[in-house]
């Protein structure tokens, strides 16, 4: 249980700071900036691992959790509490930030800017190398692990702030999921739900080819 209790608070923290962060951005006319809330997506993201990766191994996205489970590095009976525990504190995070702001149309949900081809390739590209980067770090030497946090938050900063304009750089079908259902705003959705997913699985392959032969299983139990 404690677990699952872990991914719904790393998951609600992440939601709330970092689609928050949008939102107020909006209230204030711009007082954050782009920049402030690809910061705030980076600097959430890594103090969740620290504070709750010993408890739940810091998923907080469904793609991490199924990406995992393809690499063997996860068990699958697990999967389904995993992603409904994000999902939930997703959502509540989405459901308190309807209540602070309640006159704010789509509370930080991801919607592309441009084709939804364009975002697609944008979002898939974004997770592949995103999830590389923790399936190294997360299952590579105990020195690497020390700075799993650090690196998974400079990989999501840097990814939304370039990418955050065009695609809204989700990587986490929870983070995007929420928002458009406690908004109503459902379009596109499909494209954040698949294409982080896909790219996360992409990853492991690369990450096999590359690093197997090197990689003991039991670093990663």
């Amino acid at each position: 249980m404690q677990r699952y209790v872990s991914e719904v608070l790393g998951t609600f923290a992440i939601v709330f700071c970092g689609t928050g962060a949008i939102i107020i951005n909006q209230e204030t006319h711009g007082a954050i900036t782009h920049v402030g809330v690809a910061m705030t997506f980076g600097l959430i993201v890594s103090a969740m691992i620290y504070a709750l990766g010993n408890v739940s191994g810091a998923h907080f996205n469904p793609a991490v959790t199924v990406a995992f489970t393809i690499a063997g590095r996860f068990a699958g009976r697990q999967v389904l509490p995993y992603i409904v525990s994000q999902l939930t504190g997703a959502v509540l995070a989405s459901a308190v930030l309807r209540y602070l702001f309640p006159a704010n149309a789509l509370l930080g949900a991801t919607l592309p800017t441009g084709a939804e081809g364009q975002s697609f390739v944008l979002e898939f590209i974004l997770t592949y190398f995103l999830m590389l980067v923790i399936l190294n770090v997360a299952c590579g030497s105990k020195e690497q692990g020390l700075f799993a946090g650090l690196a998974i938050g400079a990989v999501v900063l840097l990814e939304a702030m370039f990418a955050g304009p065009i695609c809204g750089a989700s990587m986490n079908p929870a983070r995007s999921v929420a928002p458009a259902l406690v908004s109503g705003h459902l379009e596109h959705l499909w494209l954040y739900l698949v294409a982080p997913t896909v790219g996360a699985i992409a990853a492991v392959f690369t990450w096999q080819f590359l690093t197997r032969p090197a990689v003991p299983v039991e670093e990663c139990e």
